[in-house]
């Protein structure tokens, strides 16, 4: 039975051979880095080139600025590897392209300073120079994806570039179900040919249905020649798969498993070898290695750069609060950070209560244990500058969920799903929820479930980019001022 009953869309069929496809696919991909690896170093000579002509009358060797974009291209071809971004599929399903690459251009801006920082060659290369590149790289190199992302729209409409060509096997359900969620033809794989099996309901476990329509779907398969046999069967029918392996094992072409629909959860489960170890990982670190180290890296430039600037305010603000009210100028509480390990936190004093324990109330409008000064520091945020130390020790971030105190996490932790999520990244000064007006006293379920959205939110989406966005509302955004307590 062909999977065209069900829906006359979903068999698009590849006009070229399977190994001219597979070598177009692969050229692709090598052809996207080396692109824009060169286009990389090509900005950096030139806008060297322009800069010295345009300030300085006389154009300077760009040999030297030459370092600036091997390094520059290196660093940006390699986290785009590891984030697999020539990855054609990629091209096909029209992916953020934009916000991807803004923030990628930026952590790479980033990078290639704490490079010359540490290797004492800040000196050595014109900041103006320097600035031209990263700003004409802004606008380039989310183009030079656009560009690509063109040239495959144009090469599917001619038959040039295709994606894999695969033949569906499984019953009528999760058949079904293929086409109506995954929808493959959208991620660049063409879906030659389909056997649909009769169901297994009501059948003996040791009873197995189907055995000729495996065996017509070889013959099937032979004369196809498809890149790749996709089996949809569910998974507790170990018997139906192990059959259709071995079926389809003396044909040419990789045999996939499709998923289940508890795997539709998560976003990007993969397969990962752990030495004769296969297992399925079903979600990711937050963040890669090099994203966690390019946001760290921000974080101290940004927190050791705001402290100096703010250095008189703060000082000024610590001599109105011991003018204001007795107490300490600063209240330190227990709050949990990465991965749930207790910190203290540090922001100046707002409150007559010095309130740490199992129980502590939350802030409300009005509350009068908040102090006349505390009442403005609390509206604009400045409060919290002094947990710019807590970032410069690594215990925070400048922009993460926001950390509550311990009673009240233990409290939402047993009444929201997922709300622990938030502990999966380092927790932050400010953060999306915050920008959005979401601050100040959470009184019902609805209004932190609201924050947990924007969290995991921020958390399965970040990039540079973003947390320069946030930084930015935060300081001008009239939305994070609102609902302070």
């Amino acid at each position: 039975m062909s999977v065209n009953s069900i829906d006359p869309n979903f068999v698009k069929a590849s006009p070229l051979p399977s190994m001219q496809a597979a070598l177009l696919r692969n050229c692709f991909s090598g052809l996207v880095l080396v692109t824009e690896v060169a286009v990389i170093v090509a900005l950096s000579m030139l806008t060297n080139i322009a800069y010295h002509e345009f300030v300085y009358g006389e154009a300077e060797r760009s040999s030297l600025f030459l370092e600036v974009g091997i390094l520059s291209s290196t660093v940006f071809a390699v986290a785009s590897v590891f984030r697999d971004d020539y990855e054609i599929a990629n091209f096909y399903s029209g992916a953020p392209h934009d916000r991807n690459v803004i923030g990628l251009w930026n952590l790479t801006l980033l990078i290639l300073l704490v490079i010359f920082f540490v290797t004492k060659r800040m000196d050595v290369y014109s900041r103006g120079a320097i600035i031209g590149f990263y700003l004409v790289g802004l606008p380039i190199m989310p183009l030079v994806r656009k560009c690509f992302v063109r040239v495959v729209a144009a090469g599917r409409r001619h038959g040039l570039i295709t994606g894999k060509r695969i033949y569906v096997v499984g019953t009528e359900e999760e058949v079904s179900r293929l086409h109506a969620r995954q929808q493959p033809w959208n991620f660049g794989l063409s879906v030659i040919g389909s056997t649909l099996l009769p169901s297994q309901a009501g059948a003996a476990p040791a009873t197995l249905k189907g055995a000729a329509e495996i065996a017509a779907a070889v013959e099937d398969v032979r004369a196809l020649r498809p890149d790749a046999i996709v089996l949809v069967v569910p998974w507790s029918r170990t018997d139906l798969i192990e059959y259709c392996i071995d079926s389809f094992l003396n044909i040419p072409a990789e045999i996939h498993l499709g998923p289940e629909p508890i795997l539709e959860r998560f976003s990007n489960p993969r397969m990962k070898q752990f030495g004769s170890i296969s297992t399925l990982r079903l979600v990711r670190q937050p963040l890669l290695p090099i994203e966690a180290l390019g946001k760290r890296l921000f974080d101290i430039f940004f927190a050791g750069s705001a402290l100096v600037l703010v250095m008189p305010l703060l000082a000024i603000v610590a001599l109105l609060i011991s003018l204001d009210s007795p107490g300490p100028v600063l209240f330190r509480q227990r709050r949990y950070g990465f991965n749930q390990e207790a910190f203290w936190i540090i922001k100046f004093r707002t409150m007559v209560t010095l309130d740490d324990g199992d129980v502590v109330p939350q802030v409300t409008v009005n509350d009068p244990r908040v102090t006349r000064l505390g009442r403005w520091l609390r509206r604009l945020n400045i409060d919290e500058l002094p947990q710019l130390l807590n970032v410069l020790k690594g215990e925070m971030s400048i922009v993460g969920p926001r950390p509550h105190a311990l009673a009240h996490n233990r409290e939402f932790e047993q009444r929201i799903a997922l709300y622990a999520r938030r502990h999966n990244v380092k927790p932050g000064i400010t953060g999306l929820a915050q920008v959005n007006g979401l601050r100040g006293e959470t009184d019902t379920d609805l209004k932190m479930r609201q924050r947990i959205d924007y969290d995991l939110y921020y958390i399965d989406n970040w990039s540079l980019s973003l947390d320069l966005k946030i930084i930015a509302l935060t300081l001008l955004s009239p939305s994070s001022y609102r609902n302070a307590a």
